[in-house]
C-alpha cells in the first residue's frame, strides 16, 4: 500500500511513518518543517526515517494548493494519514488566522486533491478539543461539538464536518479520528510531559495551570498510531472515531510520575486556567473498539517510562 503522512516529521507523524515502513508499505511524508519548535528536532525525526528504503520525505507545505494537486496526481496514493496541523491549544489564541489557514483551509486542499486522484481512504488527524469544555463524560462521539473554546478546536471541527459533505457529494472514505492528549518519545518540546522533563533536569520554571488539577486521558503515542494505522486498513465510509486510554489521569499524578522516574522535581510557575482549556478529557473508545478493533496497550506508568528513557538518552 502507498501511504501519504502529511507532517511525517513531527511527534505522532513521524512514529506513524516509522510504523508504516517498517510494516513495509512504501510511504511518502510530507513537512514544511517550520518552526512552530525547534526545526533540529523534526530534522532528526526525518533522519531516523531516512533510513528506511521504501520512505521518502517531500518537503513542501499543504497550503500550495497546486503543489498539493501535482504531488497527488505524481504519486497515486493510496491512503492518506493527514497529521500536519498547527497544534497547540494556547497558541490558537494568539494566531487564529493561522490555525483555520492551516487545519482547515490546507485540509480542503488536501481531500480536493485526494477526490481527484480517487484515493481509498482518507484519515484526518482531529482533536479532543472539539468537546469544549462539556459536562458530559466520557466524551462519546455523539455528543454535541458546536461549542469550540478556540480557533484550533473550531478548525478542526470544521474539517471533520467538510469531510462529510465529501464523502455524501463525491464519495471519498472519510474517518476523523480525534486524539486525546497524546505523550511518548520524539514528543514536542512544548507539551507537557517534555516540559516537565526538561524542567528537571536544567531546572528551568515551566508554567502549571490550576495547579495540575485537571484530567487527561493521557494516550501513549505507540497505541494513537496503532489506532491511524488501523483507520487507514479499514474504509468505513464516513466516521468519526475517538481514539484515546479511556483512563484519565490527574494531570499532578501524571507529573508525579515523571519526577519519580527522574528522581528529580520539576521548578513550576503557577497561573489559573486559562479560558482556552478544558478540566476534564476522557475518551470513551467503544465505537474505535467495535470498528476498527482498536485495543490501547500501554498504561500510564509503562508510557511514562518509556518517554523517560527515550528523553534521557537523546535530549540532551
Amino acid at each position: 500500500m502507498k501511504v501519504l503522512v502529511t507532517g511525517a516529521a513531527g511527534f505522532i507523524g513521524s512514529n506513524l511513518a516509522e510504523k508504516l515502513a517498517k510494516r513495509g508499505d512504501e510511504v511518502v511524508g510530507l513537512d514544511n518543517f517550520n518552526d512552530y519548535y525547534d526545526p533540529s528536532k523534526k530534522r532528526a525525526n526525518a533522519a531516523r526515517l531516512a533510513a528506511y528504503p521504501n520512505f521518502r520525505m517531500i518537503e513542501t507545505d499543504i497550503r500550495d494548493r497546486q503543489g498539493m494537486f501535482d504531488i497527488f496526481e505524481q504519486e497515486q496514493f493510496d491512503t492518506v494519514a493527514h497529521l500536519a496541523a498547527m497544534a497547540g491549544v494556547r497558541n490558537a489564541v494568539l494566531y487564529p488566522e493561522l490555525y483555520v489557514e492551516i487545519d482547515f483551509n490546507a485540509t480542503q486542499h488536501l481531500m480536493d486533491a485526494a477526490r481527484a486522484q480517487k484515493v481509498h481512504n482518507f484519515v484526518l488527524a482531529s482533536t479532543s478539543s472539539v468537546y469544549g469544555d462539556t459536562t458530559q463524560i466520557p466524551f462519546v462521539e455523539t455528543d454535541p461539538c458546536d461549542k469550540p473554546l478556540q480557533p484550533y478546536a473550531a478548525a478542526k471541527r470544521a474539517a471533520e464536518i467538510l469531510g462529510h459533505a465529501y464523502y455524501h457529494l463525491f464519495g471519498l472514505n472519510f474517518t476523523a479520528v480525534r486524539f486525546f492528549t497524546v505523550y511518548g518519545p520524539n514528543g514536542r518540546p512544548d507539551m507537557m510531559a517534555y516540559l516537565v522533563a526538561d524542567s528537571i533536569r536544567t531546572g528551568n520554571p515551566t508554567t502549571l495551570y490550576e495547579k495540575g488539577e485537571m484530567h487527561r486521558d493521557w494516550t501513549f503515542v505507540e497505541d494513537i498510531t496503532d489506532g491511524v494505522m488501523l483507520a487507514l486498513d479499514k474504509p468505513l465510509g464516513y466516521e468519526v472515531l475517538n481514539l484515546g486510554r479511556g483512563e484519565p489521569v490527574l494531570l499532578r499524578e501524571f507529573i508525579d510520575m515523571i519526577e519519580e522516574m527522574a528522581g528529580g522535581k520539576a521548578n513550576f510557575v503557577h497561573k489559573p486556567m486559562m479560558s482556552a482549556d478544558v478540566r476534564y478529557t476522557y475518551a470513551d473508545i467503544a465505537k474505535a473498539r467495535r470498528l476498527l478493533d482498536y485495543n490501547p496497550q500501554v498504561s500510564v506508568a509503562d508510557g511514562v517510562r518509556a518517554f523517560w528513557e527515550w528523553f534521557s538518552t537523546t535530549q540532551q
